[in-house]
């Protein structure tokens, strides 16, 4: 199997027919066997790599060239997501202009040659496969909460958190969801899972969600001061953290799983948890 074949199955597996713009093939590959995978894999993953006898290594994060320089481009898919779940179009454009802009500015003072430069001096096939295993994450949540809160009249924030305990790589995480607006007391209410969008999309996207109409909005992570300003903004509605590395774990290890059903022999490390 070769590298586009491998990034053949991601984008099966996510639906899509192109490679997404924070996604790519960095240092292409021939007759791969062995694999080494993780969250975020650099210049010194890719010297274990190669010490330790792999044929490719496989970052889930944009690790510089094409899918750094556009990335943003993933970022504008919050609008789409915004838009089904109810937010104007123009609303949604205005919420996710700062994180776009924050982007931008990140990308262009960014070293991008940092690590693929070392790849190609190390001859070692290198890829990133972000967007697609994202959005198997995104599907994997939504149905689990869907599930768990279909049948109940009033389902709470708490059930939401309780489903999406049961998948096995958030068990094997060291971290657990966290409502950091809101509490797992309250109605969970109209909800969306507002992922495989980049990033999170800030306290803009957030708010925008909840003046649509819904109650509680799920992201992978959020920083602190975007937290506060949500609070300051509108307590009633439920904001949860998901926990990063688990979370990229539930769309990374169906993933891994497949490509030694191929018959390639996967080492996870460097945040990935695939459970047995």
């Amino acid at each position: 199997m070769n590298t586009e074949e491998i990034m053949e199955i991601a984008l099966e597996m996510a639906g899509l027919d192109e490679i997404p713009g924070d996604s790519g093939i960095h240092v292409e590959g021939e007759e791969i066997t062995n694999a080494i995978i993780g969250i975020d894999m650099g210049t010194a993953e890719l010297m274990l790599a190669d010490r330790l006898g792999y044929d490719l290594v496989i970052a889930h994060h944009p690790p510089g060239g094409e899918s750094r320089i556009h990335f943003e481009e993933v970022v504008k898919l919050q609008i789409d997501q915004m838009m089904e779940a109810g937010v104007p179009p123009h609303v949604a454009e205005k919420a996710i202009k700062p994180r776009l802009k924050a982007v931008k500015m990140r990308t262009h003072v960014s070293n991008y040659d940092h690590n693929i430069s070392a790849a190609k001096l190390l001859e070692m096939p290198y890829m990133n496969i972000h967007l697609p295993l994202d959005m198997v994450c995104r599907r994997r949540f939504t149905e689990t909460i869907e599930e768990a809160t279909k049948a109940k009249d009033k389902a709470k924030v708490e059930d939401a958190l309780e489903a999406m305990m049961t998948l096995p790589e958030m068990q094997l995480g060291k971290t657990e969801p966290v409502v950091y607006v809101g509490s797992e007391d309250n109605i969970l209410g109209d909800w969306t899972v507002a992922m495989a969008g980049g990033t999170n999309g800030g306290a803009g996207v957030a708010k925008a969600y909840f003046d649509a109409g819904l109650s509680t909005v799920f992201y992978m992570h959020i920083g602190k001061s975007d937290m506060e300003e949500l609070k300051e903004y509108d307590e009633s509605g439920n904001l949860v953290a998901t926990g990063h590395m688990a979370s990229d774990s539930v769309g990374i290890a169906p993933f891994v799983k497949r490509l030694r059903k191929e018959g390639i022999d996967v080492t996870a490390m460097s945040g990935v948890f695939v459970p047995e």
